[in-house]
């Protein structure tokens, strides 16, 4: 845990400084809370398997933060009537997310019962990661006129970039427990194909959703979101295999509550 939050002190570092700056403009500013079960797409289990979708389910939490281009704080007043200013908001957002990774699928029904069938039942993983980037959102409809309560719903659709420090770990109940044998996992995975050593990467995040005015000074939120990894280790899993066909990614159904500070 040590090393990933050392990770993120550069990036968290370059993103506070970037609140500052627009800070410093004068744009008016948002901050709330998210939380939702997330379904990770892995090496674990069997590609467009409906077990293996609803089976390797997590959760996740995060704090996020908006830049309002419409109005100014420092002034409470409205910017100059623009496109932009008028339909998008910068969202920056660091979270946390873990899914507990199983094998479900064909390869470990109950009528399979050879060494690597059981090699693959008694291979467990996890996913852990911590998010910190930003999104730019875009809204079809007003941003003024929704602040001030001319309509109850504001749909959305958001792109990104995060970077991800994640944590993955491995377990397994076959043989002598040991992760670092490759005998005690499916013998048709290159040696090295499971790990549980830390590290980073970047990913692409985009969303659509909506917020509903619950006061004029709080939003309700939900956005369903895609988060795609530059890498194929955070569940510490990297087979070789012709069905490992992209890196590891997850889709995310956010609930959230949004308030306005100024």
């Amino acid at each position: 845990m040590v090393i990933n939050i050392k990770r993120l002190f550069i990036p968290f570092a370059v993103f506070l400084s970037m609140q500052l700056s627009y800070a410093q403009l004068g744009f008016s500013h948002e901050i709330g809370v998210i939380a939702g079960p997330i379904a990770y797409q892995s090496d674990f289990g069997v590609r467009y398997d409906f077990e293996t979708n609803s089976g390797n389910t997590g959760f996740g939490i995060g704090i996020v933060h908006y830049i309002n281009f419409a109005y100014r704080a420092d002034c409470n007043c409205y910017t100059t009537d623009t496109y932009f200013n008028d339909h998008f908001k910068l969202r920056s957002e660091i979270a946390w997310n873990k899914t507990t990774l199983n094998h479900f699928g064909k390869w470990v029904e109950n009528d399979r019962t050879s060494a690597d069938a059981d090699r693959l039942r008694a291979h467990t993983g996890e996913a852990q990661n911590w998010n910190i980037g930003m999104q730019l959102e875009f809204f079809p409809r007003s941003v003024r006129a929704f602040s001030a309560g001319a309509y109850s719903f504001a749909p959305f659709a958001s792109l990104g970039a995060h970077y991800v420090s994640y944590n993955p770990s491995v377990k397994t109940s076959y043989g002598d427990t040991n992760i670092e044998d490759a005998n005690n996992f499916y013998s048709y995975w290159d040696p090295g194909s499971v790990s549980d050593q830390s590290g980073s990467t970047w990913s692409v995040v985009s969303s659509v959703g909506t917020r509903y005015k619950l006061t004029i000074l709080s939003d309700l939120m939900i956005d369903l979101r895609f988060q795609y990894f530059f890498s194929d280790f955070t569940d510490g899993l990297d087979h070789q295999l012709s069905s490992n066909k992209s890196n590891d990614w997850l889709v995310w159904l956010n609930f959230g509550y949004i308030y306005y500070l100024d």
